[in-house]
């Protein structure tokens, strides 16, 4: 390779492309306290050669080497990456949100405030004991049967669709477990927006906190009674003339279904913050609680009730809200990029450690090809969301030779596509596996067994 990736993206003058650079790479080595020999797969190259495995499909370790175009074999090489230190990449990714504070993240404000996407999804990999012990299954799988699955968690910011931070954790693991491990990213005045699993008063009192501001679907079982001067359910246990009654006290109304309430703090500490922050927690929080319909009669959800502490309604309206939160749903084509496109989807390491570098690795890759787009949105003057994420991998995947950024697919604006999620080709008429392998092959051998007997 005669640039990295890296360098290629850097013509964009782009400065957080520098936290890939080779010298920022050694530095984040020696700062975790990891020393190495010169060769062929040193720390720095090793990093070079992931990523590049990582644009080409997540491919096999063999055909690495040819890519590269070095002379190496793939257990070296793997071996070479599980030298480098999980740490290392993690630095890595927290040094690329810090260069993107006040660049690309300032671009494409909602009412002055920089907005961010969260959202949880998963992925497998391959079924080893210490996959299995550390990330577990989902439930209904036979032992031997099913893969370890990983919950995950990914901060977006909403304009640029730029990855900022993940977390990967156990397959029986909420939302809410990591989400105060995406807060640091987080600036006074920024704007959170996820669906119901992020909305708890613990979590918009954390947000409060750090003077940032949320919007979130109200959860399923949250009781929402836009009635004026309406009972409610005071703090501590419930009673059983409780029942029915929502748990905030009226304030102020907005609108027809716009209303300012005062939530209670719960008396249970959540297992998913220590007992120390929900002691530091407020007693009783205001925010607003607002409800709104969904005209689209091809659309899955038709009413829509949303929690937020932006409650100045003549600067916020019903309406501006109800467009940011729509915007929420970009996260999912983020998602589809990332899995899909890029290969999340199912993962090929055999260890935790190895798993973990993997998804950091995606993250990189990932916020590289984001970079490819924008680019190319300036330059051919269009939204970055209608610049084909696919192209700009391809383009990234075989500009190693520096030649300029070349004008790419552009998807017609189609605000009102509808797909259904049904799948045309059908699958191999093979039944599910419902027995360990090893039953399996034993069944085979009998059967085999008597048909020469």
């Amino acid at each position: 390779m005669t640039l990295t990736m890296a360098q290629v993206v850097g013509q964009f003058k782009q400065h957080w492309t520098w936290q890939l650079e080779d010298e920022q790479v050694a530095a984040a080595c020696r700062e975790v306290g990891y020393t190495w020999r010169s060769g062929v797969l040193d720390p720095m190259r090793t990093l070079r050669v992931f990523l590049l495995q990582i644009v080409h499909g997540n491919t096999a370790c063999e055909h690495v080497r040819h890519l590269a175009r070095a002379s190496f074999t793939a257990s070296a090489y793997c071996q070479a990456r599980s030298r480098l230190p999980l740490r290392v990449l993690e630095l890595l990714l927290r040094g690329v949100s810090r260069k993107l504070q006040g660049t690309s993240l300032d671009q494409g404000r909602w009412r002055g405030h920089r907005t961010y996407l969260v959202d949880g999804s998963s992925f497998s990999m391959p079924d080893t004991p210490a996959l299995q012990a550390h990330f577990g299954q989902p439930p209904g799988q036979r032992a031997g049967c099913g893969f370890p699955t990983a919950h995950l968690l990914l901060l977006f910011h909403a304009e640029s669709g730029l990855l900022l931070e993940v977390v990967a954790g156990p397959w029986r693991r909420h939302d809410l477990s990591g989400a105060a491990q995406l807060h640091p990213a987080l600036r006074a005045g920024d704007v959170l927006v996820g669906d119901r699993g992020f909305c708890s008063y613990a979590h918009l009192a954390l947000l409060s906190q750090q003077e940032v501001h949320g919007v979130f679907r109200i959860h399923q079982k949250q009781i929402v009674n836009f009635r004026p001067q309406r009972p409610h359910a005071g703090p501590g246990r419930r009673k059983k003339c409780d029942q029915g009654l929502p748990r905030s006290r009226w304030l102020q109304s907005l609108g027809v279904e716009d209303q300012v309430v005062e939530w209670f703090k719960p008396e249970e500490c959540p297992a998913w913050i220590t007992q120390r922050e929900f002691a530091a927690l407020p007693d009783r929080l205001r925010v607003r609680e607002l409800r709104y319909r969904v005209e689209d009669p091809a659309a899955r959800v038709h009413e829509i009730t949303l929690v937020t502490t932006l409650v100045d309604a003549e600067r916020y309206p019903l309406e501006a809200l109800a467009e940011l939160y729509h915007t929420r749903w970009s996260v999912e084509t983020n998602l589809s990029h990332l899995k899909r496109t890029l290969g999340l989807d199912v993962l090929k390491c055999k260890t935790v450690d190895g798993v973990l570098k993997e998804v950091l690795a995606f993250a990189l890759v990932y916020n590289l090809v984001r970079q490819v787009m924008l680019a190319a949105a300036h330059r051919q003057g269009v939204p970055v969301a209608r610049v084909s994420f696919i192209d700009a991998m391809r383009w990234l995947a075989l500009a190693v030779d520096g030649r300029p950024l070349c004008p790419l697919v552009i998807h017609p604006a189609r605000p009102s596509r509808h797909e259904p999620r049904v799948r045309k080709r059908r699958p191999k008429n093979f039944p599910l596996m419902q027995k360990p392998r090893d039953q399996l092959r034993q069944t085979l051998g009998k059967q085999k067994a008597c048909a020469f007997a």
